[in-house]
């Protein structure tokens, strides 16, 4: 349930952010963007929340838009609530894109699954004889059609991107993603990471016109990490990101039957809480 802010009118709650509009009318093309504890899986949230999940979400977007060369929706001038300042961002608003533009260096997950049935991820053709792991020729864009919340993301081709942004826009937002993925992969390197794959998500600015990253960026809820010396050891099981929630959960139950268990063990939340505030300080301590 959303928190009742001094100054800033609730509008929305997606998953795990609530967005807050200001009373101030002043400042009307501004959101309030508060990361909160959920944890969702399957398109469904589970309980309990996991402790300081919304703060790490928080410090590692923050963490990656002061070291990406792009423009973004902060607001460095306007404070947050000092009740969420922790987890929370001001940020312009942007007319976004209907477009999850999820890029892959390494094939797994869904993707994997794909490729295993057709050769391809997204309309792209790949080398046969890919194992689930493996790293990619090159970075592809693989992109998806945002759904509604509840619905699942729908993988589409470049040419779906196409008719829905048209052409200009969806070059450039395969080529921005994949060069922030490539700059991002470099710098997680540096800190012992793998990263495997990400989705970014972008907007326009009404006012600019420019293309704009916004949302969450590089975080566990939204990327795939490995630890390097795993991953060279061939281990990509015990991640820095949702997936051990997904494992956990496919370990009891059937995803072609109803929807998942949404209550998580203790050891579990315990786990992912330690997992995200540990990638955290990879990150940020060897990037000092």
């Amino acid at each position: 349930m959303a928190e009742k802010l001094p100054g800033w009118k609730h509008f929305y709650s997606g998953k795990i952010r609530d967005l807050y509009e200001s009373e101030d009318s002043s400042q009307s093309d501004l959101v309030l963007i508060v990361a909160s504890d959920r944890i969702s899986a399957f398109d469904n949230i589970l309980s309990p929340a996991i402790p300081d999940k919304g703060e790490n979400l928080t410090a590692i977007t923050n963490f990656w838009f002061e070291k990406l060369n792009v423009p973004n929706h902060l607001v460095q001038n306007v404070a947050a609530p000092a009740e969420v300042a922790h987890r929370a961002t001001v940020a312009k608003k942007l007319e976004m894109y209907p477009v999850e533009c999820v890029v892959r260096g390494y094939i797994a997950g869904s993707g994997y699954k794909e490729y295993l049935a057709t050769g391809e991820i997204c309309g792209i053709k790949l080398p046969t004889g890919l194992k689930d792991g493996d790293k990619l020729p090159e970075p592809i864009f693989t992109p998806a059609f945002k759904a509604e919340l509840g619905e699942h993301d729908q993988n589409i081709d470049f040419a779906k991107v196409v008719a829905l942004v048209g052409e200009e826009v969806a070059q450039k937002l395969r080529s921005t993603s994949i060069e922030i993925f490539n700059q991002a992969s470099a710098i997680a390197l540096q800190a012992g990471l793998v990263l495997a794959d990400t989705k970014f998500e972008f907007g326009r600015d009404p006012k600019s016109q420019e293309l704009v990253l916004a949302d969450e960026v590089l975080t566990p809820d939204s990327s795939r990490y490995w630890d390097k010396q795993a991953y060279e050891q061939g281990n990509t099981v015990e991640s820095f990101d949702k997936q051990i929630v997904r494992n956990w959960l496919l370990q009891i139950w059937d995803p072609e039957g109803s929807n998942p268990p949404t209550v998580l063990s203790p050891e579990l939340v315990e786990k992912v809480s330690s997992r995200y505030a540990e990638l955290r300080k990879k990150l940020t301590d060897a990037n000092q």
